[in-house]
């Protein structure tokens, strides 16, 4: 069980994201953008070269999974959103 709350975690994620792994991926012209962390599941959207991108699921893996797990508490789910189900969170966590 995470011991955070979802308000509490999105602060510490979003200097993540913004401070050390936006940096990374800016330098190959992609880009990271925060959605939204519902029940200690942290939903990103991977833009710019990283769309289609054959190293996409690396750099979730070992980058974004990495850095937040490592950093924040092991058990945190990263869930990558595809384009266009932004506002579709819901059928995108039954798939999980």
């Amino acid at each position: 069980m995470i011991p955070f709350s979802d308000d509490e975690l999105k602060q510490p994620i979003t200097r993540i994201i913004n401070n050390k792994i936006s940096p990374m991926l800016a330098k190959d012209g992609g880009a990271i953008k925060l959605l939204d962390i519902i029940d200690s599941k942290v939903y990103i959207q991977l833009q710019g070269a990283c769309i289609g991108c054959a190293s996409s699921s690396t750099t979730l893996e070992f980058i974004v999974k990495k850095e937040i797990t490592t950093l924040i508490h092991p058990d945190i789910k990263i869930v990558n959103v595809p384009i266009g189900m932004e506002n579709k969170l819901e059928q995108i966590d039954e798939q999980i």
